[in-house]
């Protein structure tokens, strides 16, 4: 969440910058319910005053073994019950603090000084541009195509077992798909410096919260009941793996933690009605390689810019033409400060399609988990956080299935990929 002392601040200046999203603030509901905070806790810092005035007093008269009746009637008033009174303001200030903490969970992270503004994609802003789309001499298929030819991906299967957005991968595309989570897994730890870790797959509503999940995004998400408890299925690793931080006081000395993890994820894609809905583009359950890091607030902005480099790095070695964009204010997702995406180059689309975003939260979301570090006077300040996906697997494989493509229907393996594809060099169509 944002820090509440810039609001207090300059709210007019928040909310601009939040306009730009775009997010309207409600100037007059935070400014009435912060003059009722104000209020009530001056009360209450008052009434415990009194109660300290009034324990001192009456310990002092019993001491002397002078009468204590009608002290509480002088410092309070008469008719007030010291403890009644204190327990009841508390309890409204506790109470005003929660409508103040709703209200600023709903409330989106600022864009940072240099993200460019705008409406939607078509405003984003390209960085740069690695490698030049292959050129066919044949008319390129999609990934369904080539997949369904060589019986690697069965869908028709997948809606039976499970419904639509689903997928079943069978043979050599199956090999593939581990092959492309292991292949990243090993270029992060070995030399992007990344600690893998294994994390569990649902979570409780306290983590969803952290990272700004919930409550905003709670038709998104898949949940499970069980006994008396709620837990969600993960949508990214980002969620279990940030909140690793969560309640913790990291010390400086073992800032930047850096944390790689593979995972499948969970998605109802329930704003995406019609959209992707052929092959694997946008699935309720896909497999991510996530990249996490927990940074000092002055290293976070060189830390996204190494990171999406780490990211790129794979497109890189499995020489997969792509793109990164600036995302604009108002295609941001709600967490992050600044976002770069990573989008890859699809024949079969003739497109440049998203497999990756990289982010810098700031501090949104440690404050949301209460994650922090002690500078080098002992305080604790907010740590900043950051992810990206380092890449999705499955649209990794869809963009080697569509840019290694044969006229005759196979599928050469990328040379990166071979260590981890047990000697097969291609995927050979059937007789």
């Amino acid at each position: 969440m944002l820090d509440i002392q810039l609001l207090r601040k300059d709210i007019a200046a928040v909310a601009a910058r939040l306009a730009t999203r775009p997010f309207t603030l409600d100037i007059a509901a935070f400014q009435a319910l912060e003059a009722e905070r104000k209020a009530v806790q001056t009360r209450t810092e008052d009434l415990q005053s009194k109660k300290n005035r009034y324990a001192k007093e009456f310990g002092i008269a019993k001491s002397r073994g002078e009468p204590t009746e009608g002290i509480a009637a002088r410092i309070y008033g008469e008719g007030v019950n010291p403890d009644t009174a204190l327990k009841q303001s508390e309890e409204e200030l506790k109470a005003i603090q929660a409508r103040m903490s709703d209200l600023l969970l709903a409330v989106p992270n600022l864009p940072h000084e240099g993200v460019p503004v705008g409406k939607s994609a078509d405003d984003n802003v390209e960085v740069r541009k690695v490698g030049t789309p292959r050129v066919f001499d044949f008319k390129p298929r999609d990934h369904v195509d080539i997949g369904e030819a060589l019986h690697g991906l069965d869908f028709d299967t997948a809606a039976k077992i499970s419904g639509a957005r689903f997928t079943l991968m069978k043979g050599p595309i199956a090999r593939m798909h581990r092959a492309l989570a292991q292949f990243m897994l090993d270029t992060h730890t070995a030399e992007h410096g990344y600690t893998e870790v294994y994390t569990p797959y649902l979570v409780n509503a306290d983590s969803m919260r952290g990272t700004g999940q919930l409550p905003k995004f709670e038709q998104d998400l898949f949940a499970v009941k069980h006994n008396d408890a709620t837990f969600y299925l993960i949508p990214t690793a980002e969620v279990p793996v940030t909140n690793i931080v969560r309640d913790v006081i990291v010390p400086l000395e073992e800032l930047p933690l850096k944390f790689v993890c593979h995972t499948p994820c969970f998605r109802s894609e329930a704003g995406s009605y019609g959209r992707d809905t052929r092959g694997m583009i946008r699935q309720h359950q896909f497999d991510k390689v996530e990249l996490v890091q927990i940074i000092h607030p002055d290293q976070s902005y060189a830390a996204l810019e190494a990171l999406t480099g780490h990211a790129e790095t794979i497109l890189k070695k499995l020489e997969l033409p792509f793109r990164t964009v600036t995302l604009c204010t108002g295609d941001m997702g709600f967490s992050s400060a600044k976002t770069y995406d990573i989008e890859v180059w699809l024949p079969g689309q003739s497109a440049y399609r998203e497999i990756s975003s990289c982010s810098n939260f700031e501090g949104f979301q440690a404050r949301r988990m209460q994650a922090r570090y002690r500078d080098e006077k002992g305080k604790p300040q907010t740590v900043h956080t950051l992810n990206g996906s380092g890449l999705a697997v499955g649209r990794t494989l869809v963009a080697v299935l569509e840019n290694y493509q044969r006229a005759d229907g196979g599928v050469d393996i990328p040379v990166a990929l071979l260590p981890y594809m047990g000697g097969l060099k291609s995927i050979e169509p059937r007789g």
